[in-house]
């Protein structure tokens, strides 16, 4: 395909398009629940089989987010009440995705189909308004990207499984693909209206509901065990949370605005696509999965995690930082910086997942604990080595 060359559109007066819009937060209301209704399995029936089933409809909840999170941040031109009419409509398919989320491979296949039509009509409609003037290239592009695959998710609805489950899989793979053959085609348009300081904004919300959920489930869990073990697991838990939103608050959306800024700069659409569309989603499944593990510890801390929470507890943790390594590459930091921090970051969860099998649950999660602490230390000392010099060097030049 050629490239796509647009006018850059008029900003809505009534809304500043580098802040997430009070509309967009209320549409994460409804995300918060869809996310804690995937998470549930995990609590319910901990197994490798339930884990897949997770990572597998977590992957079709935030290809949707991200699409639609995206086409927000490249529509400057949407007024305040426009952009409220999208948010509504993307909300009732959403809260469509939360209903039929706990039997999406069963009975409510139908119903978690039809949500993903209606959020791929609605991403349709917005893009035709936005770019059907781009010509015949853009046009193919938009009617293939959403028009074909809403019409898919349609008619996945009448079917039987597994039919049902290979076209939802079709659908997502004709997408993943035509945004990873046409980036160069589409990176004018992406460039030329993206919005760093939104789109971190807007991830950083989104983890935040992410972690939100884990919080929930664990005061959920101490509230149902109610034992001086249960409330002491239950902090622990709360420590684990809020080690990985350190990590990433203190340094990931910092290190998410520079490094986009830094890929617009460059031009590289390719690597804006990778740690925009791609990556977060295996950071934040890595999250959520960890919320059945606390759960199931709340619940049980002197026996042994099930294999699968076993994974999910110390996986989860590696999976966070290690996604956040490849991140971080992707936005140029040196191979050696990278390496200090995410070796043991990585390595240490990946062996817990593996004690986790034999320790206590109450164990296991006090080990996780001990990790998040050694890597926050490890990288408050090493930002605060790298901002001496800075200070040294000003009380120097004046």
């Amino acid at each position: 395909m050629t490239p796509v060359s647009l006018p850059r559109p008029p900003v809505a007066g009534d809304r500043d398009p580098s802040r997430a819009h009070w509309m967009e937060l209320f549409f994460d209301l409804v995300f918060v629940a869809l996310v804690g209704q995937l998470a549930h399995g995990l609590h319910v029936h901990p197994s490798f089989a339930t884990l897949a089933i997770f990572v597998a409809l977590f992957a079709s909840v935030w290809w949707s987010w991200v699409n639609l999170t995206f086409v927000v941040d490249v529509s400057p031109q949407l007024s305040a009440r426009r952009l409220s009419i999208v948010m509504l409509i993307a909300m009732f398919a959403v809260g469509a995705l939360a209903v039929a989320a706990p039997e999406a491979v069963g009975d409510r296949a139908w119903l978690f189909a039809a949500g993903n039509a209606l959020l791929r009509v609605l991403l349709l409609a917005v893009w035709v308004r936005m770019s059907w003037a781009g010509g015949t290239a853009s046009r193919v592009r938009i009617l293939a990207y959403n028009g074909v695959t809403a019409v898919i998710w349609l008619v996945s609805i009448a079917l039987p499984a597994p039919a049902i489950f290979v076209l939802w899989a079709l659908a997502i793979v004709i997408e993943v693909v035509l945004l990873t053959v046409t980036s160069g085609a589409w990176s004018s348009l992406a460039l030329d209206r993206m919005n760093v300081e939104h789109l971190s904004e807007r991830f950083g919300l989104l983890v935040i509901i992410v972690l939100g959920e884990s919080v929930l489930s664990i005061v959920a869990a101490v509230s149902d065990a109610w034992t001086v073990a249960a409330g002491v697991v239950g902090a622990l838990g709360l420590l684990l949370t809020a080690g990985l939103a350190w990590s990433f608050f203190l340094y990931g959306v910092e290190a998410m605005t520079s490094g986009l800024e830094k890929l617009l700069a460059a031009g590289d659409a390719r690597g804006i696509r990778d740690t925009v569309g791609f990556l977060p989603f295996l950071l934040l499944a890595g999250v959520t999965a960890i919320s059945g593990a606390l759960a199931e510890a709340i619940a049980h801390p002197g026996d042994a995690l099930p294999a699968a929470l076993a994974a999910s507890l110390g996986g989860g943790i590696a999976l966070f930082y290690l996604t956040n390594a490849i991140i971080a590459r992707r936005y140029g930091d040196p191979w050696r910086r990278v390496l200090r921090w995410a070796v043991p970051a990585v390595a240490l969860p990946a062996l817990l997942a593996v004690a986790a099998l034999w320790l206590p649950a109450a164990a296991s999660v006090g080990c996780g604990v001990a990790i998040l602490a050694v890597v926050v230390a490890s990288s408050e000392l090493a930002s605060r080595s790298r901002r001496l010099p800075d200070r040294q060097g000003s009380a120097t030049i004046y």
